[in-house]
């Protein structure tokens, strides 16, 4: 009888043990919602010229995964990494701190950098640094983008020469009609007019603009953003297509719900390759 207790206590451990180690926490899918793998996503990202990874951006997951897929990548490739999360006008400050001609010290007080930097992005620029990786700062200025909000994207016009070197070459294009813009007025029950969609559409400019301009041959730009600004292959992507009309751009989008294992067909075609994760996953701030 002990011996058949130990057996059946051998089994459920061994069980409870195989559960557990197959819950995951994402699973990736293609644009058409078919699921796939890492390797995949790897194998893909190698052939393209810019990886616009989108993020949520407390979601610790996601940071994770896009530190592996640039660590992968830099093994076989040559990368140049950029980021939402750092303003054009920080740039001096990034290149010193990579150049390791300031510490991380007089980084924090001298560069505007978010809440959650030293969690979610200090590893990507730390890994670029350790790398000799170049790495962009390609956000427009904040407060332009509020200036924009303000007063319109004719403000800008305004502002000196060095100024404007922060920023994506003016007048940019702007097309209200594109339904991520219709869908942020439709947020706003329509009482903001365009003024939200003109701010979004200075940092999509700004970030494309900085993204082509810091490209170079058989080299792989990653660039970090929040995935709303390149959904549906709009926004930063949008953009690229319009300053390089002939650039090859891989798309991943992050989405979060209560069961990856089924894909919600509201997100088909929101990107070529669609992170969806666990909601539960630990929160970073």
């Amino acid at each position: 009888m002990k011996k058949i207790n130990f057996i059946l206590t051998l089994f459920l451990f061994f069980q409870i043990n195989a559960w557990s180690q197959n819950k995951k926490s994402y699973q990736l899918y293609t644009a058409k919602g078919k699921k796939t793998c890492y390797q995949k996503l790897l194998k893909t990202a190698q052939k393209n010229e810019i990886v616009l990874f989108g993020e949520y951006h407390n979601n610790s997951i996601v940071h994770w995964l896009q530190l592996e897929l640039t660590k992968d990548l830099a093994e076989k490739n040559s990368l140049v990494l950029g980021a939402e999360m750092l303003e054009a006008d920080n740039q001096i400050q990034l290149n010193q701190y990579l150049k390791s001609e300031i510490d991380q010290k007089k980084f924090d007080s001298t560069a505007r950098l978010w809440n959650n930097y030293k969690t979610d992005y200090k590893p990507l620029v730390d890994f670029a640094k350790e790398k000799n990786i170049s790495f962009v700062a390609t956000n427009i200025p904040r407060r332009y983008a509020s200036m924009v909000f303000k007063k319109g994207l004719e403000e800008l016009e305004q502002l000196p020469e060095e100024d404007k070197s922060w920023i994506a070459p003016l007048p940019i294009l702007f097309d209200i009609t594109l339904p991520g813009y219709q869908n942020m007025m439709s947020m706003q029950g329509g009482h903001a007019g365009d003024k939200m969609p003109k701010a979004q559409a200075i940092k999509d400019a700004t970030m494309a603009h900085f993204i082509v301009q810091n490209s170079k041959p058989n080299t792989i730009f990653i660039h970090y953003n929040g995935t709303y600004h390149s959904d549906n292959y709009e926004g930063i992507s949008w953009y690229l297509k319009k300053y390089k009309p002939e650039v090859k751009i891989l798309t991943i989008a992050t989405i979060e719900q209560k069961d990856i294992s089924k894909f919600n067909k509201e997100e088909l075609k929101k990107a070529d390759f669609i992170l969806v994760i666990d909601e539960d996953v630990t929160k970073t701030y």
